[in-house]
């Protein structure tokens, strides 16, 4: 398995990837109407507004089995995000469409988008999205990942990164702390993890 920077053809890929991944790492598909709808609001805007932090895994015939995704600047990259991603989504997603109860969660989301907290973008402004297929996990490739993406971001001045993960999710929330995140603040539903970063030239 190796680890490349991410091209816009490899969205269909990432989008699957991001799909098979979304119900708390377990398969989605089978919630959704419409499967692209989990990759239009976590992954698609990454690959197209911030493609320098976005990066895939892939597997011998280079075909992406898991991607790390991230903003250096987050406040700015939702910014980006409300000029540039969510209005086409918008008219192609009206409020209250959707097929599945969870399409209409994520529909949710292309109209109200979460945001992070001013608490934790004072010291951890950049933030990433991890997701690996099953047949990706287990084997160093995450750890792999994440520094690739720390490096980046550090590379271009982050002083920290910031992530969050559903409380359901035992397996990521264990995989982040043993790869140096710490936990910042819970909710009921949300752990945010948080690692501070050290500047590092290219």
């Amino acid at each position: 398995m190796g680890i490349r920077g991410a091209r816009s053809d490899d969205m269909a890929a990432m989008y699957d990837i991001c799909v098979r991944t979304a119900d708390a790492g377990g398969d989605a598909r089978p919630l959704h109407g419409d499967p692209d709808l989990p990759g239009h609001v976590w992954a698609g805007a990454y690959v197209t507004l911030e493609p320098e932090h976005a990066f895939v895994l892939v597997d011998d015939g280079d075909v992406p089995i898991g991607y790390v995704i991230g903003a250096l600047d987050s406040r700015s990259f939702e910014d980006r995000c409300e000029r540039a991603w969510w209005p086409s989504l918008r008219e192609r997603y009206p409020v209250g469409s959707g097929e599945t109860e969870r399409d209409r969660l994520e529909i949710g989301f292309i109209h109200a988008p979460p945001t992070a907290s001013d608490e934790v973008v004072a010291d951890y402004p950049s933030h990433l999205h991890i997701d690996l297929l099953p047949a990706a996990q287990g084997r160093g490739a995450g750890r792999r990942l994440i520094e690739t993406l720390v490096a980046s971001l550090s590379a271009d001045g982050s002083p920290g990164v910031h992530l969050g993960v559903a409380v359901r999710n035992e397996n990521a929330r264990a995989f982040y702390e043993r790869v140096g995140f710490t936990e910042f603040a819970r909710t009921a539903d949300t752990v945010t993890f948080v690692m501070p970063l050290p500047p590092r030239s290219r």
